[in-house]
């Protein structure tokens, strides 16, 4: 009975490695896609994350500058935030949150048309409100470590010191520090979400790509030098 050859078996469709069956290759070029694919992901949020940064360090330069951005982009905010609600509750006219939705949407658009025409005093009475948020929140936590007298006592009342000195000096020097207060925030808010980004992006890169790796030696593995069947130990006494 002639059985199948050791060549036709080596090359078959039914082969333990099967790296020459179409299916193996489809998953193969499946795989190199995704991963390609996956890799201009993280690297566009990379490339945004650098784009951050450098608006972060470029706002740190110029604080007067960042602070009226901050504002303006601030107002719009308010204004689309307004045309949203507004389109919501004239979808949801006839139920018992029609007038609520009405009145907010026209607080939010009042609200962003005086932040555009006025950003410089917008940004004064948002630099009182901030330095009042940490005056306040700086008492607090002196008073709350004091009486309670946990384990990080000595950390809440470092941060309850800084919140207090962080205070008084925006007060001390207001209003003419409303202009670059804000400003300073808002671009080490870029810079941290900028650094954060590029760290995704770098990191997610470097992993798509091991992973890629692993996959393609699973579905490629290295085959053997010759294409001649290893001989059986009685071959050669014949």
């Amino acid at each position: 009975m002639n059985g199948p050859t050791a060549e036709g078996r080596k090359h078959g469709p039914g082969t333990k490695d099967g790296k020459h069956g179409p299916g193996a290759q489809g998953g193969q070029r499946k795989t190199t896609a995704e991963g390609r694919k996956l890799s201009r992901s993280f690297s566009w949020l990379a490339l945004l994350g650098t784009l951050l940064v450098i608006a972060g360090i470029v706002g740190l330069i110029y604080t007067g500058v960042a602070t009226l951005t901050s504002m303006l982009l601030f107002g719009w905010l308010l204004l689309i935030g307004g045309i949203v609600a507004l389109a919501h509750a004239i979808q949801s006219r006839g139920t018992n949150y029609f007038w609520l939705g009405v009145v907010v949407a026209a607080l939010n658009l009042a609200a962003g048309v005086v932040v555009i025409r006025h950003p410089e005093g917008t940004a004064e009475a948002l630099t009182m409100f901030a330095a009042l948020l940490f005056l306040t929140g700086g008492v607090f936590r002196l008073v709350g470590s004091v009486v309670v007298r946990g384990p990080q006592m000595g950390w809440t009342l470092l941060q309850g010191a800084f919140g207090l000195l962080l205070g008084l000096l925006v007060l001390f020097d207001w209003p003419h520090s409303s202009l670059y207060v804000l400003g300073v925030f808002f671009s080490l808010a870029l810079l941290f979400d900028g650094l954060g980004l590029i760290a995704i992006g770098v990191g997610g890169r470097r992993i798509v790509s091991m992973v890629s790796e692993q996959l393609e030696d699973r579905l490629d593995p290295p085959g053997p030098t010759t294409d001649s069947p290893p001989k059986a130990p009685g071959d050669g006494q014949k």
